[in-house]
């Protein structure tokens, strides 16, 4: 391997590194669309990232950015082959979890090592 070859290698990763790093984390929310017939679910890829079509429920879960999440759900909501639209509750879920009863082995464990 050549030092110039090295050296292209490194400023690409340096390229990569500088243009991912302004771009940052989007937040982001699901919707789920229940539709009439599955033959739209393909269209619906313009307002976001299709997740999930679940056929048998007749239902799309799509992800969008959390900034234009009411724009798009009026928009989703105009097309004549939707039945309806609902946010995804996850984003304000608590996720981390405390146990109510601490396990006594834990416990005990822990103390030993004092």
């Amino acid at each position: 391997m050549s030092l110039n070859s090295v050296a292209i290698k490194i400023d690409i990763m340096v390229f990569f590194y500088v243009r991912n790093e302004g771009s940052g984390m989007q937040e982001r929310q699901g919707l789920i669309v229940y539709i009439h017939q599955l033959k739209h679910a393909k269209s619906l890829r313009k307002y976001g990232h299709v997740h999930y079509i679940s056929r048998k429920l007749k239902y799309v879960v799509i992800y969008c950015n959390r900034q234009e999440i009411e724009g798009t759900i009026n928009k989703i909501q105009r097309l004549p082959f939707v039945k309806d639209v609902v946010e995804s509750f996850r984003p304000f879920l608590k996720t981390e979890f405390e146990n109510a009863k601490p396990d006594k082995a834990k416990e005990y464990d822990y103390k030993v090592g004092l």
